[in-house]
């Protein structure tokens, strides 16, 4: 599919949680036209890909890419094995929900598919105070994968610049919540749980579930996704 131009589009990595719908919300906000790419990652809460289409159909995104790689094939993730996910809280020690190098890869397929389509914007919604203490969420990565983007690309050796947007990286989850809610986002269209329970519910134990939560009560607001379990 060919974008008439290419100066307001930017290509968002959309995995269908609450972070990323908020980020690509920012994006439109800001005047982009949005590529949206998905990573089916072979990832046990692949609930969250319906809810990337939800949320790519909400914000009309010109394309919408679903691309497969199976991360199953390597394992060393509670989110790709049957490694049990953590209920008992946000610790201080990177969980085994990490997933070995996602981040690298994932930006390095979406930096592609943007060199591809001719952006040279890509947003992504990391997030480096509340979250799980992944080393690929940090401001540090962000900066370093953007000197990488324009060292190792044809558009860079030519002269042209990636820029890397992670407008979320300095929020807790509190201001992400109420992000969505002034960007007029439905937040029960995105999806964060690590662990979907047999009946199709949140777990509300996972770290993700917990961060999410406590988020939107800060604000005052209830999360309107239904938890099998509340604390």
């Amino acid at each position: 599919m060919a974008f008439p131009g290419r100066d307001k589009l930017a290509v968002i990595l959309l995995s269908g949680g609450l972070d990323s719908m908020v980020a690509a919300g920012l994006a439109q906000e800001q005047g982009f036209r949005l590529a949206a790419l998905t990573i089916d990652y072979g990832q046990r809460h692949r609930r969250e890909l319906e809810s990337a289409r939800a949320i790519a159909a909400m914000l009309g995104t010109e394309r919408h890419q679903i691309l497969s790689l199976d991360l199953s094939t390597f394992g060393g993730s509670a989110l790709t094995s049957d490694t049990p996910v953590p209920k008992e809280g946000v610790g201080a020690d990177i969980p085994v929900t990490y997933v070995p190098a996602r981040n690298i890869v994932f930006l390095s397929l979406t930096l592609a598919w943007a060199e591809a389509l001719d952006a040279r914007d890509i947003f992504i919604g990391v997030n480096a105070l509340d979250y799980s203490g992944y080393p690929d969420c940090r401001p540090v990565f962000i900066t370093q994968f953007e000197v990488m983007a324009n060292m190792g690309t044809k558009a860079g050796a030519e002269g042209e610049r990636f820029q890397i947007h992670a407008p979320l990286q300095h929020m807790r989850k509190s201001q992400i919540a109420a992000e969505a809610l002034r960007l007029q986002l439905d937040p029960a269209k995105s999806w964060s749980c690590y662990d979907p329970q047999a009946d199709g519910r949140p777990c509300g134990l996972c770290d993700s579930c917990r961060l999410r939560r406590e988020g939107f009560a800060q604000i005052g607001h209830a999360d309107p996704l239904d938890y099998a379990t509340n604390l």
